[in-house]
């Protein structure tokens, strides 16, 4: 089954109406940005979470420090890594005992070699756009993560929207997909957008079954560390 994160929630009402749909996470954003949440608001946001679905940090070369503040105060299960943090830095958040999510913005053909080595359970792919971090709302050439997909747990970001995450997922094969703006009227997370596309990613479920030996992944990644 394809996983299903609705990043940039802001409210506890968003956060209720994407469990309610199927999400298999929701992304609480601590970097800079329009969707930024203070680490009260997250708590109170993850708080409003029934079980099950997982509560994923979103950050920028946050100091460690500062990192266990928000994964302990908010009792994250995952954090999504946005910025230059390094292969060190990764085991260190993950030595923290959350699943660490490596984002990796897409100009071209990736070195799968060097993303394999990467202390992470799963790497996000994004849109490439100098200056910006993510929320492009921009699709990027999919055939250029199919073949990361085929050796490591892809989450596929970057401009998916109900109309269009079918055609991603088939693309690709992703482990899981991404939204955040795709969903979203005015700015804000629309529920109606947010049951569409999930729908839209079980209907295509069943046409994308990795095969076992593909979707296997490297020794330093278990299944049990990839836990949304």
């Amino acid at each position: 089954m394809i996983r299903v994160k609705i990043c940039g929630i802001q409210d506890e009402a968003a956060a209720v109406a994407a469990a309610d749909a199927g999400a298999s996470a929701i992304g609480l954003i601590f970097a800079p940005s329009r969707r930024q949440v203070s680490t009260a608001l997250a708590r109170r946001i993850a708080g409003a979470l029934p079980p099950f679905v997982s509560r994923v940090g979103v950050v920028v070369n946050a100091p460690l420090d500062r990192m266990r503040a928000w994964i302990d105060g908010v009792r994250l299960d995952a954090v999504q890594l946005h910025g230059d943090e390094t292969p060190e830095y990764c085991a260190a958040v993950r030595a923290l005992g959350v699943t660490v999510i490596k984002a990796v913005q897409v100009a071209g053909p990736l070195d799968v070699a060097a993303l394999r080595a990467l202390p992470v359970a799963a790497i996000l792919l994004d849109t490439h756009r100098a200056g910006v971090r993510g929320g492009t709302g921009q699709t990027f050439d999919w055939t250029l993560a199919a073949p990361v997909a085929r050796v490591l747990p892809v989450i596929l970001s970057g401009g998916l929207t109900p109309e269009n995450v079918a055609a991603g997922i088939r693309a690709v094969r992703p482990y899981g997909v991404d939204v955040s703006s795709g969903v979203e009227t005015e700015g804000r997370k629309d529920p109606d957008k947010i049951r569409a596309f999930i729908a839209a990613v079980r209907a295509v479920d069943a046409e994308v079954v990795v095969p076992p030996a593909e979707a296997t992944p490297p020794p330093s990644r278990s299944e049990s560390e990839v836990r949304w």
